[in-house]
């Protein structure tokens, strides 16, 4: 929306010209749709499956699309974002989940840092897409690009159609063979290679373990007992928190409107560089793929924040001075600031809630992440033409601030999930104390690859079973 809304274009005339409370209001409602659909996912997304949920959030997307590129008053314009946002709370609470089961720990955080470059190169495209279309005078301008978006959900809908369930939710509900076999591809194994038994085996112990307590109830996400789930839904929050006040969707959704008024630059070479902004955006997201397993979340994590900050701080300067000069110095910042938020902040919340989750809780814990990571959205975008109305270039230093706390918040309560396998999950602050051991372990690396299987001789076990001849269902050859 943010080449399209608040400027004297097209849209504005044709939607009677909304003041900065009404245009928060026709972005930020499709965030409010986000959290309706995290939270569907958190009732229905384990027993449906991954696959199931993605295919039913794209179409629920193509029905949004069709709503808003037919608007004629602002209520339709509303209703059409809340149910495209309905449809991508439910794909955004899901494909982390999806990805972070099916990919192998030694490069696991490349390819989720991948889905989020991808994701950048939507908005990339979205925003050149708008700039293009105000060129022509005809409602046009405004209901191409709205429509447009239908196209990403249908080809994501033929993709998953082609793909398999995870390994960890068939195992979940008693489908062995399937699990096997999805897993041998993954692997690139023989189905009966050792290796896929041994996975398979480590996901059943893992799960056995989990499941001892019977069906999940709600208050387990409070509990404090070993595997201190309620630590874990504490970090999913706040890196959702994180994500969102560290001032990046103040950007990218209103770029072109804060060059324009907080930078003084024409409406034109506003959008222009409201889309180099995103160019810039979509070479940091690329970045991380190359790094994120080679130093980690944490450490790009403080980093990026450290950036961020200081990016803040150069832009509050700048455009304190009040003088055309400076501001596009500050314009400068704003750029490096896209560069920089690439590299951590964009990708580690998205995948980090389900890296962090047992298998027991991650769907739900995934969801949790996506519905809180929507309201922030939410909150962002709601007050930021309001506080640029108000206080103007000021805003800049709140964003500062919040970034100089964050730095402090990930060292010591993060713990590093790098190289560790997910059935490693359960162990990880399994060493207590206040920080839950990350801040007395080297780098916060609470657990070691491979740990749960040492610890539950599933090695051993895999022998046993090979002398007694007894195959993966339980059930003697």
């Amino acid at each position: 929306m943010a080449g399209i809304i608040g400027a004297d274009n097209r849209f504005g005339r044709d939607f009677n010209r909304p003041d900065p409370d009404m245009q928060g209001n026709i972005t930020a409602l499709y965030d409010i749709g986000c959290v309706v659909g995290s939270i569907i996912c958190y009732f229905v997304g384990e027993r449906s499956g991954r696959r199931t949920m993605l295919i039913a959030g794209s179409s629920i997307m193509i029905v949004g699309a069709a709503i808003l590129a037919s608007s004629s008053t602002i209520a339709q314009l509303i209703v059409g974002r809340i149910v495209t946002g309905i449809g991508n709370g439910m794909n955004s609470s899901t494909a982390p989940v999806y990805l972070t089961e099916c990919a192998p720990p030694s490069y696991r955080g490349a390819l989720l840092t991948l889905q989020g470059t991808v994701t950048i190169l939507g908005v990339v495209i979205a925003y050149w897409m708008d700039y293009g279309t105000s060129y022509t005078e005809s409602s046009l301008q405004w209901r191409f690009p709205l429509a447009f978006q239908a196209v990403f959900a249908v080809l994501l809908v033929l993709q998953i159609i082609g793909l398999p369930e995870t390994p960890r939710w068939l195992v979940q509900h008693d489908k062995y063979e399937e699990a096997r076999a999805v897993t041998a591809a993954l692997e690139d194994k023989d189905l009966n290679d050792p290796g896929v038994n041994s996975t398979i085996l480590e996901i059943r112990v893992g799960l056995e373990e989990e499941q001892r307590g019977g069906p999940f109830r709600f208050k387990e996400l409070f509990s404090m007992s070993e595997t201190q789930n309620f630590r874990r839904l504490l970090i999913v929050i706040s890196i959702q928190l994180g994500q969102q006040f560290t001032g990046s969707n103040m950007i990218n959704y209103y770029a072109p409107v804060i060059f324009q008024k907080s930078m003084s630059l024409s409406r034109n070479m506003s959008l222009i560089l409201g889309g180099a902004a995103q160019c810039t955006y979509l070479v940091g997201s690329a970045i991380p793929v190359l790094l994120m397993d080679r130093f980690g979340r944490r450490t790009l994590l403080m980093a990026c924040t450290a950036g961020l900050c200081f990016c803040f701080v150069m832009v509050t300067i700048l455009l304190s001075l009040g003088t055309t000069g400076p501001a596009y110095g500050a314009t400068a910042f704003i750029f490096l600031f896209q560069l920089i938020y690439g590299i951590g902040w964009l990708p580690v919340p998205w995948f980090y809630p389900s890296e962090i989750s047992t298998t027991r809780t991650r769907t739900k814990m995934q969801a949790i992440a996506s519905g809180w990571n929507w309201m922030f959205v939410f909150v962002v975008v709601k007050i930021t033409p309001i506080s640029f109305d108000s206080i103007g270039w000021r805003t800049f230093v709140v964003f500062a601030v919040l970034n100089a706390a964050f730095i402090p918040m990930v060292y010591c309560f993060y713990p590093e999930t790098k190289g560790i396998t997910l059935e490693d999950i359960p162990l990880l602050f399994s060493k207590g104390g206040i920080t839950g051991g990350v801040l007395t372990s080297k780098g916060g690396r609470t657990v070691v690859p491979h740990q749960h299987a040492r610890e539950a001789h599933v090695n051993e076990k895999m022998g046993a079973r090979r002398v007694e001849g007894v195959d993966e269902e339980g059930k003697v050859e």
